[in-house]
């Protein structure tokens, strides 16, 4: 199961950094289970967090041309606090290097002013239709998603706050 963990873009300077806010909830379904005396967001969905949040900074950087965005490595993984229900999780990440097929980048996370992680992101992109033809129009439909769901997340009001759209 996939979970999104980015439910809003505050800041979007194309290229270069992102900020994402996701919101914990008592009603995420893994805290149930991690922990039902102590519900805490797990550090592997913290990373994940900083994961979603260089994906988009990387879609938009490639204009959505990649269907596929995964994590290949992360390094220098450091976990300083709890995320508990009711925090805000403000990741702000920054690039290291975005090429065509992978990027780096450096992330923390922050609930107010407290850091919780930190980490350096890897990331490879690719399209399907890269390994096999007949998978181009899932690529498609992979894609026209992500765009619909950039809008619903406030992608397109961060970059017009950013100046990226103002000659647009």
């Amino acid at each position: 199961m996939k979970f999104v963990l980015v439910d809003k873009i505050q800041t979007l300077v194309p290229s270069q950094r992102i900020v994402t806010i996701k919101a914990l909830s008592l009603a995420e379904e893994y805290l149930g289970d991690h922990f039902p005396a102590f519900p805490v967001l797990p550090g592997v969905l913290m990373i994940e967090s900083l994961v979603q949040a260089a994906a988009w900074l990387t879609r938009v950087h490639q204009n959505f041309g990649k269907s596929m965005i995964v994590l290949s490595g992360a390094r220098n993984v450091r976990y300083a606090s709890f995320v508990q229900p009711g925090d805000l999780l403000r990741c702000e990440v920054d690039a290291v290097e975005i090429a065509d097929n992978a990027a780096k980048f450096k992330g923390n996370g922050f609930v107010g002013e407290r850091l919780a992680v930190s980490a350096r992101i890897e990331l490879r992109c690719f399209n399907l239709a890269d390994r096999q033809k007949y998978l181009a129009d899932a690529d498609r439909q992979i894609i026209s998603q992500m765009r619909r769901r950039f809008e619903l997340i406030g992608g397109p009001a961060a970059l017009a706050a950013s100046g990226a759209l103002s000659n647009g």
